[in-house]
């Protein structure tokens, strides 16, 4: 008779605190651990979200930044040149390719002038229809591609990549225009241009 109400109690006893631990601990655990890790997920997760945010500022500051100190020893020994073939009347349509292609491959707008040897680029005769103020207060901002005609050079500042537009019928100029854009161009000289009339120039050593 005795034994009979004891084993109950064990059994209640045994049960009873075991089972409320549990049931606090699977309590009290979900609620802090999805809290940290789902703040924590975005974080690192910046290959998401990051490039998107990083990537418009990045090219801004560090190509600015960048180029005002690598133009100067830039310009002192020799930019890259490239040649793209092209007739005058596809040299400024060649160049728009050349920036484009330029803008894709992360560089900021800021960084690139392109300068036309005949007419003005139909940009630059845009914005000049505002007035010159506007349009060279643009260049002196830095802060897009800036177009100009090539008798303008003396106040083009330079910028790491320069693009040059052979898009007049001949000259014997061109030679002064190319040598003055590479002194210009910080890293990349780009020339949109007939081969023969070009090679004659660079081939000088230009």
């Amino acid at each position: 008779m005795p034994l009979i109400p004891e084993e109950p109690q064990i059994h209640e006893s045994a049960q009873g605190p075991r089972a409320t631990p549990a049931s606090g601990r699977a309590a009290s655990t979900p609620r802090p651990v999805p809290g940290p890790r789902s703040a924590a997920t975005p974080r690192p997760g910046r290959p998401g979200p990051g490039p998107a945010r990083p990537a418009p500022p990045a090219p801004r500051p560090h190509p600015a930044s960048g180029a005002s100190q690598t133009a100067h020893p830039e310009n002192r020994s020799a930019p890259q040149i490239q040649l793209i073939p092209a007739a005058a009347a596809a040299a400024v349509d060649a160049a728009d390719e050349a920036v484009d292609l330029l803008l894709d491959s992360g560089r900021a707008p800021g960084d690139i002038l392109v300068v036309t040897t005949g007419e003005q680029h139909p940009w630059a005769a845009h914005e000049l229809s505002f007035g010159e103020a506007a349009y060279w207060a643009q260049h002196d901002t830095g802060e897009d591609v800036f177009f100009a005609r090539a008798d303008a050079a003396g106040r083009l500042k330079p910028r790491p990549v320069v693009v040059v537009a052979v898009n007049d019928a001949g000259g014997d100029d061109i030679a002064d225009v190319l040598s003055g854009a590479r002194a210009r161009a910080g890293a990349l000289l780009i020339v949109c241009g007939d081969p023969r009339r070009v090679d004659a120039v660079l081939g000088a050593g230009v």
